[in-house]
């Protein structure tokens, strides 16, 4: 049989993929370089829960855990990311990966799944968590333009702040989530969409994937589209009408949460592992904060990072 192996790009996790064409047919050779347990094992269980609920995933053909290898199948080479690009009514396209969140949150995703000898532990997005994540702007961003005495000051105001914001969340820790729902891990195959990068899945509020959809750092859309998009969430989830506000304050909460970590993992991703191409998305991260922060919960925060940081000087260093 002829095949040809060839490394296609990757993503932020420590993995290498290979495509692998056998005659006619292809798939993906998954090399875990640190991290074998999520990167392969949970990445494959998570992808087997998604496919018995008859959404579109990567399905496992073989592994060799020894040699920190696995072979899924191929969903193909159009990502979410390279088609709406082309599209100008975009729309109409996120609105169909909003039906598809929805399909996601229906899964009843239990705290422990056995996946052949292994057994898979899916915690929730605990508080503790929030913060863990949150702290990547401090350590990683913050840490390479501010003095570590002054910095310890100010992650201490700001993370008090962020702690009590947190805790306003009102929704509970009761969906399936995915955690990167964004436009590349989200592929067209046979008109279909399929997911990728599902190792970090967790029991997490229902907010947290229609935040990583609609404010996507890669993509920009119009402020009106993203709105539109929140209502058709609101619509097609029918949840009931007095929790609107709640709705927005926890997707507010949640998109700032996520863009902080986001933030902090591009300029590592660079800093660590010498990938600038992420570092072109800072800015949008930026717009995307100060925006979903001019939500009235915020305002003791935005006070706080007015005293303390001058976010405009921030949004302009060039890492480079």
């Amino acid at each position: 049989m002829n095949y040809n192996l060839k490394k296609i790009s990757g993503d932020a996790s420590y993995r290498e993929f290979y495509r692998v064409q056998k005659n006619n047919k292809s798939t993906i050779i998954v090399v875990a370089k640190k991290e074998k347990f999520k990167n392969l094992i949970v990445y494959s269980a998570v992808n087997e829960i998604l496919s018995k609920n008859k959404i579109l995933a990567p399905k496992l053909i073989d592994s060799n855990m020894k040699k920190n290898i696995i072979e899924i199948s191929d969903l193909g080479k159009i990502s979410f990311f390279d088609f709406i690009k082309k599209k100008k009514n975009k729309k109409k396209y996120y609105k169909k990966l909003i039906d598809l969140i929805i399909k996601i949150q229906k899964i009843k995703l239990k705290s422990k799944y056995k996946f052949h000898k292994e057994t898979i532990k899916f915690g929730t997005y605990s508080l503790k968590e929030l913060n863990k994540e949150s702290d990547l702007f401090f350590d990683c961003y913050l840490s390479s333009l501010i003095k570590k005495k002054t910095l310890s000051t100010i992650k201490l105001k700001i993370k008090k702040e962020l702690n009590y914001i947190y805790n306003q969340l009102h929704f509970k820790n009761t969906c399936f989530t995915h955690r990167d729902f964004h436009a590349s891990n989200i592929m067209i195959s046979n008109n279909k969409f399929g997911l990728i990068d599902s190792q970090d899945a967790i029991i997490g509020n229902p907010l947290y994937d229609v935040a990583s959809l609609i404010d996507d750092v890669r993509i920009r859309i119009s402020k009106k589209t993203q709105d539109d998009l929140f209502k058709y969430y609101i619509l097609k989830s029918k949840l009931k009408k007095k929790d609107k506000l709640n709705l927005k304050n926890d997707f507010d909460i949640l998109s700032v949460q996520r863009n902080f970590k986001i933030l902090g993992i591009f300029v590592r991703l660079f800093k660590r592992d010498k990938k600038p191409g992420y570092l072109k998305y800072l800015p949008r991260t930026w717009k995307l904060l100060e925006e979903r922060m001019k939500n009235p919960i915020f305002n003791n925060l935005n006070t706080i990072m007015k005293k303390y940081l001058i976010v405009r000087d921030l949004r302009k260093v060039n890492f480079k």
